[in-house]
């Protein structure tokens, strides 16, 4: 699976919970995550955070910037879940388990292994393998 058929893949499944997804899949759109993060975050780096006066040029960068981070983060939060899930159940594993990031200290690693694994060889409780 490339990187752009990832990415459409997740976004064309906007709110599908159900099935699997794979490691391929899951991976490549955090990456698209991040990649699309950094260039949004890219003025608020380079100008440091500062706003400037009111109205002026820097101050208008800098809500833009934080708009479209918004806008970004609001657009992908739903997709992010539902291949999150997807893809704990590609490794026979329900949902729920991603509450166990809640857990201080060792919830957040647990749940990185968990969505690092391979997934489950053939048909499991969840459906077909991609």
């Amino acid at each position: 699976m490339t990187f752009m058929e990832a990415t459409r893949s997740v976004y064309s499944n906007y709110a599908t919970f159900k099935g699997r997804a794979s490691r391929s899949e899951f991976w490549k759109f955090v990456v698209f995550m991040a990649i699309v993060l950094m260039v949004l975050y890219l003025p608020l780096i380079a100008t440091g955070g500062m706003t400037g006066e009111p109205g002026s040029g820097l101050s208008i960068l800098v809500t833009v910037s934080l708009l479209a981070v918004g806008i970004f983060t609001l657009v992908t939060l739903l997709p992010y879940l539902a291949v999150l899930v997807r893809r704990l159940h590609d490794t026979d594993r329900s949902g729920w388990w991603y509450w166990i990031a809640l857990v201080p200290f060792v919830g957040g690693v647990v749940l990185l292994v968990l969505l690092a694994l391979s997934g489950t060889p053939g048909d499991n409780r969840f459906g077909p393998a991609n």
